[in-house]
């Protein structure tokens, strides 16, 4: 049987990502690291939410209020046992496994994190979700599942990042159901480092009247290709995808970020910026899709790059597909350089050539990060932007 099932998977297509070569970077080649870690490698006291470190968990903080509420937080295989008929809701059915890369991560996943998110219950504090790749003991495999029931509200602010350096690779799926009039928040903050080389599959169904928002602050160092698709299946269903991306040094990254206007009146707007240092390659691959039978749905999209060197490679490359015509849609797309003007104004001002460049790279993906809504991450995405900045003489 096992034998059968690793034929199937080796027969299906690897997903398609527009401009980006990544064919050759051995993501098939997963071998899910036994890694673990005897204390918090990522949270702090005081936080609510939980840490996996590799197999182990390494933290827990949940409020009485909301546990009493219901709210679940737990790793994934302890939902399982305990909670089958809700994770069942969500898991490998919002996710679609069309492709070898997530059929190899269903395949072999042996972490993950599962939320629930009661019906009618808000949570007003942010909930934290810590996954630390421990990339000297291998690869991280790993599912995310985030349950948002009927009338529920959150904001998940979730960090993945290399604590342990290693040769290795990162295959995560996060798969997310917000039930009709659910409102839901995903920050997420990647930073995996120049050894490891990732796949992260974001995907989001969501129902009646309900909205799921993405904010993604992708500042990895090593080959990260990342798609993020969200499903308008219900009738005025909403979402807004952000990202804003930094590649530096010789590194590739490349997005797809997909939305689907599939109910009545729905509203996709994807929103993506993007900066280049040194040799890096960076693909921004937007879509926007609305099938018919989606009658006054609206499908916007805009994805912009600044390149700080004349030998980066960056592509802005919008898609709009429409089966309806009794909808609203547009797009905007540029690859550019730092506006002269921009760093001749606040040199007049009397900043150094430097610190001008700071503040124009800041202010490009400002309009992104402020949604973060974090000062935890927003620090760290202040002191990683820094870090490439610093780094942008070097080759990585």
């Amino acid at each position: 049987m096992e034998e059968v099932k690793r034929q199937i998977i080796e027969e299906l297509p690897l997903p398609d990502f527009p401009k980006v070569r990544f064919q050759h970077w051995g993501l098939t080649d997963l071998v899910p690291g036994q890694g673990q870690a005897d204390q918090p490698l990522m949270a702090q006291a005081g936080e609510a939410g939980i840490e996996l470190a590799g197999l182990s968990q390494t933290y827990y903080a949940l409020p009485n209020d909301l546990v009493e509420a219901g709210v679940l937080l737990m790793p994934l295989k302890q939902a399982k046992q305990d909670y089958p008929d809700l994770v069942e809701q969500v898991y490998d059915r919002v996710a679609e496994t069309k492709d070898r890369l997530t059929a190899e991560n269903l395949q072999s996943a042996n972490t993950g994190l599962f939320v629930y998110l009661p019906a009618g219950v808000t949570v007003t504090e942010n909930l934290n979700l810590f996954l630390a790749h421990l990339g000297a003991d291998g690869d991280l495999v790993g599912r995310v599942v985030i349950y948002a029931d009927q009338n529920s509200q959150a904001r998940i602010v979730s960090q993945l990042e290399t604590a342990t350096a290693g040769i290795s690779n990162v295959s995560l799926v996060i798969e997310v159901l917000a039930a009709a009039g659910a409102k839901l928040t995903m920050v997420n903050f990647d930073h995996l480092d120049q050894e490891t080389t990732g796949f992260i599959n974001r995907q989001a169904v969501v129902g009646n009247q309900a909205e799921v928002n993405w904010v993604n602050a992708a500042f990895n160092d090593g080959n990260v290709i990342s798609q993020l698709t969200t499903k308008l299946v219900g009738e005025g269903a909403k979402s807004e995808s952000g990202v804003a991306a930094f590649t530096s040094g010789k590194q590739v990254q490349g997005f797809n970020t997909e939305i689907q206007n599939i109910g009545r009146h729905t509203v996709g707007h994807i929103f993506q910026r993007g900066v280049i240092l040194n040799s890096s390659s960076l693909i921004f691959n937007g879509m926007g899709r609305i099938i018919k039978g989606a009658k006054g749905s609206d499908a916007q999209q805009e994805s912009r790059v600044l390149m700080l060197s004349k030998r980066a490679r960056g592509e802005a490359n919008p898609l709009l597909l429409i089966d309806e015509s009794d909808v609203t849609a547009g797009h905007a797309a540029s690859v550019g350089q730092v506006d002269d003007q921009q760093l001749y104004y606040l040199m007049s001002r009397g900043l150094t050539e430097q610190v001008a460049r700071r503040l124009v790279v800041r202010g490009f993906v400002g309009e992104i990060l402020a949604k973060i809504h974090d000062q935890k991450v927003e620090n760290q995405v202040v002191a990683a932007i820094e870090r490439k900045l610093n780094n942008e003489n070097g080759t990585r």
